[in-house]
């Protein structure tokens, strides 16, 4: 998503623009992920400075979704309902409590609901549940049709798409980016953007020290398959220690994830489909009943402290945009501005300034590097 988005930006701004993407585009971390835009019940101590640029990429998303379904003639299936964090016993209420008293010293907007209030949001939460968190500002989007929708915008609006096509290396002449060597030759480009999420340091051409410092984290997830039309949840609910279940309007249940350091293990195992199935169950027990219709794995780009890298590599005409772990489809629209705006102002905007690349510098001329675009 954040390389068909900032495609769409440029394109629609009269470059010329040439996307490769190794599979089918909007596949990949995009296709697994869950589509949340939870830039209230997801902050945690320490995201503090990632903040106000999740809260502007959440303001974006309405007029971002409306904008690509006129354009792409595909919904994205924005939706509105709100987002649940629930707490099922005592001890949860107490970590929930702690949670919601952090974020609303932030100047998030939460409510705070007994049982008996959230179990009247969502009648088939179980009975027994302790307390729950409301946030109405938190919504949802359908990435699997974001991603269809950004590849038809893409197209439309005049970029070249090549699916299916591997970037085997970045080119570098006289000490800046020249354009990539693909399946299909080599493509002569004035900036080269590096948005290949897991994938970012797979690609040759570059020294090691000129890569972003992203990993990937592997996450294992499972649809279930509801009545669409008596489905047994509306709103996205945050279940304790981390799980989620996300309603989708052709009825499918999203139930995720897991989140573990394997590398690139795409195996589903047992003790992974179990845990996402018991936390499910605990707070839905009416889950049981429903079929599994489809399993999978997605690999988070994450970076060396969990944030987004925004903006100038160490070579001019490399442009890094990746390491969003579990933000990915929240910061679309504000990843596709901010890049968009750099490629053709040469001027990193004022909030996207801490997430540079040029953080992780550790040789003496990265670090002035680090200085020089503080100083913008």
């Amino acid at each position: 998503m954040i390389g068909l988005g900032i495609a769409w930006r440029l394109a629609q701004a009269g470059c010329t623009v040439s996307v490769y993407d190794r599979g089918e585009a909007g596949h990949g971390a995009s296709w697994a992920a869950a589509g949340m835009l939870a830039a209230a019940v997801e902050t945690e101590p320490g995201e503090e400075p990632l903040l106000p640029l999740a809260l502007e990429s959440q303001h974006l998303w309405p007029d971002f979704a409306r904008e690509l379904e006129a354009a792409s003639g595909i919904s994205v299936e924005y939706r509105g309902e709100g987002t649940m964090v629930l707490a099922l016993n005592r001890d949860d209420a107490e970590q929930l409590r702690h949670s919601y008293d952090f974020q609303r010293r932030l100047g998030l907007d939460l409510e705070w609901l007994n049982a008996a209030e959230a179990r009247r949001r969502e009648p088939h939460l179980k009975p027994a549940i302790a307390a729950a968190v409301l946030s109405r500002g938190d919504h949802q989007v359908d990435n699997r049709c974001l991603g269809r929708a950004l590849a038809a915008g893409v197209r439309k609006a005049g970029a070249a798409l090549h699916e299916h096509c591997l970037v085997r290396e970045i080119v570098v002449s006289g000490g800046r980016t020249a354009g990539v060597v693909t399946d299909h030759g080599r493509e002569d480009a004035d900036m080269v953007v590096l948005a290949a999420g897991a994938w970012s340091r797979e690609i040759g051409g570059l020294a090691p020290a000129a890569l972003p410092p992203v990993r990937p984290i592997k996450g294992q997830m499972l649809a279930l398959q509801m009545d669409p039309a008596a489905p047994l949840l509306r709103h996205v609910v945050w279940l304790p220690r981390g799980g989620y279940l996300v309603p989708r309007n052709d009825g499918r249940l999203i139930v995720g994830g897991t989140v573990e350091e394997r590398g690139f293990d795409a195996t589903i195992t047992a003790g992974g489909l179990f845990a996402l199935i018991e936390g499910a169950w605990r707070a839905l027990p009416a889950i049981e009943e429903l079929p599994i219709v489809e399993t999978w794995v997605g690999f988070r780009p994450g970076s060396r402290d969990d944030a987004p890298m925004l903006g100038p590599g160490v070579l001019d005409g490399l442009v890094i945009a990746t390491g969003h772990h579990r933000n990915g489809i929240l910061l679309t629209p504000v990843t596709a501005a901010v890049v968009s705006d750099f490629i053709l102002s040469g001027r990193l905007p004022e909030m996207a300034r801490p997430f540079s690349p040029a953080r992780f510098a550790t040789s003496p001329a990265r670090q002035r590097a680090t200085t020089e675009i503080a100083a913008q």
